[in-house]
């Protein structure tokens, strides 16, 4: 069960940001252990297992990051990570291009939400000719995100604009990729068992997106 974070979260994380070393890690490798690991797996549980009581069709299944930068991108001379996610999401081998929920925590901030790491170029395609058969039927499928405070929506655009059908539809149309993002600063509610609570209603709110994103690669006409 997830009782929150703790101060002791953080200090971590900052101690491991300036001591990013094997000997600083290994000598602390408890403390990573009880203040960081095990409640961001305890957050990861709960929730997966919240969502999944209602959404069992989907399918999905949790992951929690490692601690451990893989070894190829060692190029700073820093081996951890000063953070840690968990993504809840459809088995696949091809995780970066698949849409998933996620919670990610840094020792400024936490952040949670819906989108891809990196969407394929064949899938924003896909994408924006959806929109070109029916704008008038995407407008009406974001508009409940105007009437919300939580999520924005973000990602890198293309630098040559795309002609959008509708002034609506723009924003997301010249999209390379993106998510539907909340962020804020870390405070008390990190450390609070409601943590888990804020996470599900985010993603059951935002689970008609997935279920929109998810149908593009499969869809032959986007």
């Amino acid at each position: 069960m997830f009782n929150g974070f703790t101060p002791r979260t953080i200090d971590f994380m900052w101690q491991l940001r300036f001591n990013n070393n094997k000997a600083w890690f290994e000598a602390n490798k408890e403390d990573f252990r009880q203040d960081f690991q095990l409640p961001m797996k305890a957050l990861a549980q709960e929730v997966f297992e919240r969502i999944t009581s209602e959404y069992g069709e989907h399918g999905f299944i949790h992951k929690v990051s490692r601690i451990y930068k893989d070894a190829r991108r060692v190029r700073d001379g820093e081996p951890y990570r000063c953070n840690l996610w968990f993504s809840i999401e459809r088995p696949s081998e091809e995780w970066t291009s698949t849409p998933m929920f996620w919670f990610d925590l840094t020792p400024e901030s936490w952040s949670y939400g819906l989108g891809y790491y990196q969407a394929k170029p064949m899938t924003m395609a896909k994408f924006r000719a959806r929109i070109d058969r029916d704008p008038e039927k995407f407008e009406k499928f974001i508009a409940p995100l105007e009437k919300q405070e939580e999520f924005t929506l973000d990602g890198d655009e293309y630098k040559r604009k795309k002609e959008a059908p509708t002034a609506k539809t723009a924003l997301w149309y010249n999209k390379k990729s993106f998510s539907l993002i909340h962020q804020q600063q870390n405070g008390k509610e990190l450390f609070s068992p409601e943590l888990a609570d804020r996470l599900v209603s985010g993603y059951q709110s935002l689970m008609p997106f997935y279920d929109y994103f998810i149908t593009l690669d499969a869809d032959p006409e986007g």
